[in-house]
């Protein structure tokens, strides 16, 4: 089934990661079973953008051959393929670009469609959906996307803010964060800290203790979250940290979760650590450079929980949407910076400096 679709598009096209990158003409892709063709209205920009396409990120693993890159988006499904039931052409979807495998086995293999693969079986993926959100139009399995029903009247440059929130749902929800609790948000400054923090409260936490160095983004903050937010300037020593943070907590706190980026040092981490309560919960989910020296007998003896979380399951944009829905969460707390698509050059560099509540959106 098929509405109003051209026969080519613009898009972007890198011959792989640190190669050529250039805004060409091509086919735009047919249907086939399991898939929809999508209409993109926004495509949200990584803040690793640059540094992604000139292949100085050595984890990330790109398709074989010239790929679109490009991860979550908003748009308009223009064409669904056989074996596609409720999907239907003309509804607005969100991409989430945490795609998993829908066969039965014991551990599906993922990928960040647009993005990176994981190992063998998931460039296996990789092969049969190599292409991002970066063009007008992108080719996805239909289990990789959400409707956005009842959003219609949202701009879709605003409504892509839901894909900074669905991250730390992802954490916190994996935490358990139950309503009244506690949480400590160490690295509360950073894009997906910041947005940690407002989830937090938008899923009923009684009190948010947002750390980190900058005092004005904390204020900021401050400001958004309201008198459940107390903001801790951490000061790098780990004891004076953690008296802080345990302070700030009322005693300590159920949770803390760390959203820490790039860190060449744990003490931020760990001084978060030594500020939980009896049987409290760490959640990892930034991306410390270095190893995390645990006291294995402060753990034993406080039955303390240390949990790893990458991204989140495959309801999480729903669930952020129902908040969304509900008046629990704004969206419009992450302020989108438009380029249109053509500009891509210029939006990479505005990405990598983008404030903690804004956000780098291309607009074809």
């Amino acid at each position: 089934m098929t509405h109003s679709i051209p026969t080519t598009m613009k898009a972007w096209r890198l011959s792989r990661l640190g190669g050529e990158l250039t805004f060409d003409t091509v086919p735009v892709p047919e249907v086939r079973p399991g898939s929809i063709l999508l209409k993109v209205e926004a495509s949200t920009l990584m803040s690793y953008m640059k540094p992604y396409v000139e292949g100085k990120l050595p984890p990330y693993h790109a398709p074989d051959g010239a790929f679109t890159p490009g991860g979550n988006c908003v748009g308009v499904i223009r064409a669904v393929g056989r074996d596609v039931w409720q999907l239907r052409p003309g509804q607005r979807v969100l991409l989430s670009s945490l795609f998993r495998s829908a066969e039965n086995v014991p551990d599906p293999a993922q990928l960040l469609i647009g993005v990176t693969s994981f190992g063998p079986d998931s460039e296996k993926i990789q092969a049969d959906w190599p292409n991002g959100s970066l063009a007008e139009y992108t080719l996805l399995p239909a289990s990789a996307v959400v409707p956005a029903d009842g959003f219609d009247d949202m701009a879709a440059t605003q409504l892509s803010a839901a894909a900074r929130f669905v991250v730390p749902y992802g954490g916190l929800v994996r935490g358990r964060l139950a309503a009244g609790e506690t949480l400590i948000v160490n690295g509360a400054t950073g894009a997906y800290g910041s947005a940690a923090v407002l989830m937090a409260l938008a899923m009923g936490a009684g009190r948010v203790v947002a750390a980190g160095r900058n005092a004005s983004k904390l204020d900021t903050l401050t400001a958004l979250g309201g008198k459940a937010v107390v903001p801790i300037v951490l000061s790098g020593n780990i004891q004076q940290d953690a008296k802080a943070l345990r302070e700030a907590a009322g005693g300590g706190a159920e949770i803390a979760f760390d959203m820490i980026g790039g860190a060449q040092e744990p003490n931020s981490t760990l001084a978060a650590l030594n500020a939980l309560r009896r049987e409290g919960r760490l959640v990892l989910m930034g991306s410390l450079m270095v190893d995390l020296p645990v006291p294995y007998l402060q753990l034993m003896l406080n039955s303390i929980e240390i949990i790893g979380n990458f991204m989140h399951k495959t309801d999480a944009f729903r669930n952020v949407l129902a908040l969304v829905r509900a008046g629990r969460l704004d969206l419009r707390a992450i302020m989108p910076k438009v380029f249109p698509l053509s500009e891509l050059i210029s939006a990479m560099d505005a990405a990598g400096a983008a404030g903690s509540l804004e956000q780098v959106v291309m607009q074809p």
